[in-house]
């Protein structure tokens, strides 16, 4: 008898990075430094979820190829160098991947990093453009520009 299978959706996988991502974010909740942050916990959360949307592998770190992903995804594709650079901005230039404090460190920080920017223009786009539902309204020829 076969072994039943497990869907491809990573939840397993995903549980123990879960718990590593909440950890951190309970060490951010208590950070003296982001005290004054508005709705700290709520950032926290979105945050998590986006992490862990492009962390591709569940290694708890972003590469340069779920970079890529990502800015594809959001329709801004970017060449190799300038993925780089991008991680490198986010990193400090110490690291070849994105890990969870970098992230976060970029999203709440001050400086207005590449991936901050995108992430947040990501999540205006998806905020101010609802997708139609149904079928496409009828149209005749009078109707066409």
């Amino acid at each position: 008898m076969a072994a039943p299978r497990r869907p491809s959706g990573g939840g397993l996988r995903r549980a123990p990075q879960d718990g590593r991502l909440e950890e951190i974010n309970k060490e951010f909740l208590c950070d003296p430094k982001f005290s004054d942050e508005e709705d700290l916990e709520t950032k926290l959360a979105v945050f998590k979820e986006k992490y862990m949307e492009f962390d591709l592998n569940n290694q708890g770190e972003i590469d340069l190829m779920s970079v890529k992903r990502m800015m594809e995804k959001m329709g801004a594709p970017k060449t190799h160098l300038e993925l780089k650079k991008m991680i490198s901005e986010v990193t400090g230039g110490v690291s070849e991947t994105i890990s969870y404090q970098d992230f976060v460190n970029v999203m709440l920080g001050k400086r207005s990093a590449v991936l901050k920017l995108v992430m947040m223009f990501e999540g205006k786009a998806n905020e101010s453009s609802p997708k139609p539902s149904g079928p496409p309204p009828e149209r005749d020829i009078a109707s066409l520009p």
